[in-house]
């Protein structure tokens, strides 16, 4: 059973940085391209970045791209989200996911993870 389990995230400043985890079980996770989603409420549910099988292509919203940083530890079987600059707009419960088939180069659709964490509260103050 594959199982994806989110940490990290908490209350901080606009400015401050955090690194959300994301620790996998139940797959072969260097063989599998992995996401981060977010979902305000309110809102939709919302791709924030995506990292290819091996690592070495990385994809990042527009609203993020510069300010937070994808990679994944295959040793660890561990997806991290170094989030720096922050922005109460980045304000939301952010989840991790892990593609259905192996050997993929990640995407921005939902329609391509299979498996999700159930999420973790990033809240960033003014």
């Amino acid at each position: 059973q594959v199982q994806l389990v989110e940490s990290g995230g908490g209350l901080v400043q606009a400015g401050d940085s955090l690194r959300l985890s994301c620790a996998a079980s139940g797959l072969t996770f260097r063989s599998f391209a992995m996401g981060w989603f977010r979902q305000a409420p309110g809102n939709e549910r919302e791709f924030v970045a995506t990292i290819s099988w091996g690592g070495m292509s990385t994809y990042y919203a527009d609203s993020v791209r510069g300010r937070f940083t994808i990679s994944k530890n295959n040793a660890k079987n561990t997806l991290y989200l170094q989030m720096d600059a922050l922005k109460p707009e980045d304000t939301a419960t952010y989840y991790c996911a892990a593609e259905g088939a192996p050997l993929g180069s990640g995407g921005i659709g939902e329609a391509r993870y299979a498996y999700w964490g159930q999420g973790t509260q990033v809240t960033v103050s003014s």
